[in-house]
């Protein structure tokens, strides 16, 4: 008896890192603050390259970056750049490597004056998952009306390297909308764990989603052997 094929959308090919995050991450509902403010922070290194060179690389991001902490990143002084401007374990970019520090600043005064992060960026599709219908990958646009509004809101509040384009590939990672194509696997799982989304174009945070925690450094040494 032939094993049952999982149909899924295209972009994560064979590669089994985008597939386990395809199939476990991408799409999952996220509200918890600072694993939002991280994964925002990951897409903001994301600008101009791929996502598979971000996945590949994330455990030395959060190594290098103190588990997306926005409390100790923002604390970050010169000494601390160049330390991130000479590891080869992450993208080397000065101008995002600032753009993370002042996110992180600009974190912690949304913080202090409210509202929460997770309630602000939620807002933004009123709280609840979007649910589209796309039937192929050339379907899914590249920003919204939605993203468009979010990317002025962040840069009005200091946030940087948060375009239009950036603030929709954060928006389908973190389940604000469902874009996995309708023949994929996941979309129907996803309708079932976000019952509150609600359908457009077209006809509670979960414990599977992971933290982001560092890895420790050993571990790392490990992998790079």
């Amino acid at each position: 008896m032939k094993p049952v094929t999982k149909l899924r959308c295209a972009w994560p090919r064979d590669d089994p890192r985008m597939l386990e995050y395809h199939d476990r991450e991408w799409g999952v509902p996220v509200r918890d603050d600072e694993q939002l403010f991280g994964k925002l922070v990951l897409d903001g290194f994301q600008a101009g390259l791929s996502w598979e060179i971000i996945l590949r690389k994330r455990d030395a991001f959060l190594l290098a970056f103190d588990g997306f902490d926005p409390e100790r990143m923002a604390r970050y002084d010169a000494r601390k750049r160049r330390r991130l401007l000479a590891d080869a374990g992450i993208v080397r970019n000065r101008q995002k490597i600032d753009a993370a520090i002042a996110n992180a600043r600009a974190y912690l005064e949304m913080r202090e004056a409210g509202p929460p992060f997770g309630e602000f960026l939620w807002g933004f599709v009123d709280g609840r998952s979007r649910r589209n219908a796309w039937k192929s990958t050339q379907q899914i646009p590249a920003k919204s009306e939605e993203s468009e509004r979010m990317s002025k809101a962040l840069v009005d509040r200091g946030f940087r390297f948060v375009g239009p384009t950036i603030c929709y590939a954060f928006m389908q990672a973190v389940g604000m909308v469902n874009d996995h194509l309708v023949s994929c696997f996941r979309y129907r799982e996803l309708r079932q764990l976000d019952g509150e989304g609600r359908s457009e174009r077209s006809p509670r945070r979960p414990a599977t989603v992971p933290r982001m925690a560092p890895p420790s450094r050993r571990d790392r040494d490990r992998k790079t052997r």
